[in-house]
């Protein structure tokens, strides 16, 4: 089952969430963590072509011109000094997406995505999809209490307008 929730809990999902939200549960049936074990990449691989049609320009490989580069700080006559690599973007919208798999929250890649989304350039939301469960653990429902917990305590404030995270 795919589960997701955005934040602010105080503010109606947009449209692109829900849209982005569609494309995992369209693909539930091959990246379902309840029944495979892909790594993020397959799991990417899969909805790729579905990110694309609602206008995510997509990670196509490993190599550097197959990256989604982002820029962080700009130098030099404009010059990008920065950037950090995303797996999806939405230039339109200013939305960062991230697959993750087992390394979401056991080695709390979610942060590191959560960190490099704020410090991205004319990016205004962020997602991160993650395994509902990987090695008997529940990655989601984890990854959810924490984000429940940064939002109720208000003592930490985002530059994002809106956070999405799907389980699949």
């Amino acid at each position: 089952m795919i589960q997701w929730i955005s934040y602010p809990r105080s503010s109606a999902p947009t449209i692109l969430m829900r849209q982005i939200v569609a494309v995992f549960q369209e693909s539930e049936a091959e990246v379902g963590s309840r029944l495979h074990k892909k790594g993020s990449d397959a799991v990417l691989a899969v909805v790729a072509p579905k990110l694309e049609e609602i206008g995510f320009k997509v990670e196509l490989g490993k190599k550097h011109d197959q990256k989604i580069r982002v820029p962080v700080l700009y130098g030099m006559n404009g010059a990008i000094d920065k950037s950090f690599d995303a797996d999806a973007f939405h230039e339109i919208e200013r939305f960062v997406l991230e697959v993750e798999a087992g390394r979401a929250y056991t080695n709390y890649q979610f942060l590191k995505d959560l960190f490099q989304a704020c410090m991205m350039h004319n990016v205004d939301y962020f997602c991160v999809a993650v395994r509902n469960e990987y090695r008997d653990t529940k990655d989601f429902e984890k990854i959810r209490t924490f984000f429940d917990t940064l939002y109720a305590s208000g003592r930490l404030s985002l530059p994002l307008q809106g956070i999405l995270i799907v389980g699949y």
